[in-house]
């Protein structure tokens, strides 16, 4: 390996950069010629516009009456044989925050509340690096998405991305509607859209998922908020079907696989996902489904009386016992009681991954959960 620089690069470039960036960090040890090419701006724009597969999630803990922010925030792995938790990964950041959105890589957050001179930030956990932006229209329950796309993005001077922060406005006491404003990181400045969309739902779980160009919004009320970045065009989803159909509290998530978006829903009736096949018909297809008796024989030693657990909720409780938290390449993240479960919905694999307490207090409301992929692509480095 000492001798790479007489090695055919064109080989060594072809050949690594098929790999998944999970493997390529550990080959950056190698030697110092693989070190070198991995850290190759060229490199990293080629081998960053292929797909990656989902490698865990991010949970922060969310304080439901008191206006200050829960500071932990930690790295689930999609791993079933990996037990362990990372609670460090966004110590390279120059204050703690709140995680926003997360993109084909990259991850927005913004200051923690209470604060002085409130920020959001753009950054990849994997080269440590990020993008500081003022937050002049500070809000702690903004709603914040981010778009990112490696494979349309040319990367020639820095990468090219969007946010888009979405408020909710009364036209009149019984009529609400969604607006957008739109921040360009090459024009670096943000700027209202035209679009509205009349929705009298609030979102719900605070993130957007960007699938082909379009941003996702789950609302409280079984529609989907969409907004088409290029052509600024907003429209509601229907979901597949209505939590009011139910008895007991349901619990329901979006989410994403192979480039497609995926409704997930827990109620009375047992586990079920569903697959959108056309977004602009409203079709679905039912992709998976799991009756709660089913799940529980199978794993027995996680889930105890689960039916009569989530028919049986105390009036006052407004949560599901079983919450979807987020979805991803076929891993559902959820919480049971209080418990965080990792589940794959394809294989039936579960296994417990810890207790709410372990995760930054003994008690939360709608946490954040955001799914993540790693990626190798650079970003400018912020200056102090």
């Amino acid at each position: 390996m000492d001798n790479f620089r007489f090695l055919n690069k064109d080989v060594a470039f072809n050949v690594l950069s098929r790999l998944p960036t999970k493997l390529l960090l550990g080959l950056k040890c190698v030697c110092k010629g693989w070190q070198q090419l991995l850290c190759d701006c060229d490199f990293m724009k080629v081998q960053s516009q292929k797909r990656e597969q989902m490698s865990g999630f991010f949970f922060q803990q969310r304080f439901q009456w008191c206006p200050d922010d829960i500071k932990t925030i930690t790295y689930i792995p999609a791993e079933f044989k990996c037990s362990g938790l990372n609670r460090t990964v966004f110590s390279f950041l120059p204050e703690d925050v709140v995680m926003l959105a997360s993109c084909n890589g990259l991850v927005c957050c913004r200051s923690c509340v209470p604060f002085d001179d409130p920020a959001i930030y753009v950054c990849n956990p994997v080269n440590k690096e990020w993008i500081k932006l003022n937050w002049t229209r500070a809000d702690r329950d903004s709603h914040i998405a981010l778009a990112f796309d490696p494979c349309q993005n040319a990367m020639e001077r820095s990468i090219d991305f969007k946010l888009v922060q979405v408020h909710q406005f009364e036209a009149t006491p019984d009529n609400l509607y969604f607006s957008f404003d739109i921040y360009s990181s090459d024009t670096g400045a943000w700027r209202m859209s035209k679009e509205i969309c009349q929705c009298d739902d609030k979102l719900y779980k605070n993130k957007g998922i960007f699938i082909g160009g379009v941003l996702h919004w789950l609302t409280d009320g079984d529609k989907i908020l969409t907004f088409n970045i290029e052509n600024e065009l907003a429209w509601l989803i229907a979901v597949p079907l209505s939590s009011a159909q139910f008895e007991s509290i349901t619990g329901s998530c979006i989410g994403e696989s192979d480039g497609q978006l995926y409704f997930v829903m827990v109620s009375e009736d047992g586990l079920h996902v569903w697959l959108l096949q056309d977004s602009f018909e409203f079709k679905w297809t039912l992709k998976h489904a799991q009756t709660l008796e089913a799940i529980e024989a199978e794993h027995p030693h996680f889930l105890y009386n689960l039916r009569e657990r989530v028919t049986r909720r105390p009036f006052y409780d407004s949560e599901p016992w079983m919450d979807p938290l987020a979805f991803k390449d076929g891993y559902l993240l959820m919480k049971a009681c209080d418990k965080i479960y990792l589940y794959h919905v394809e294989t039936n694999k579960m296994k417990k991954v810890c207790t709410l307490s372990e995760l930054g207090a003994n008690f939360s409301f709608s946490p954040i959960v955001l799914p993540y992929s790693l990626s190798m692509v650079p970003l400018k480095q912020a200056s102090d």
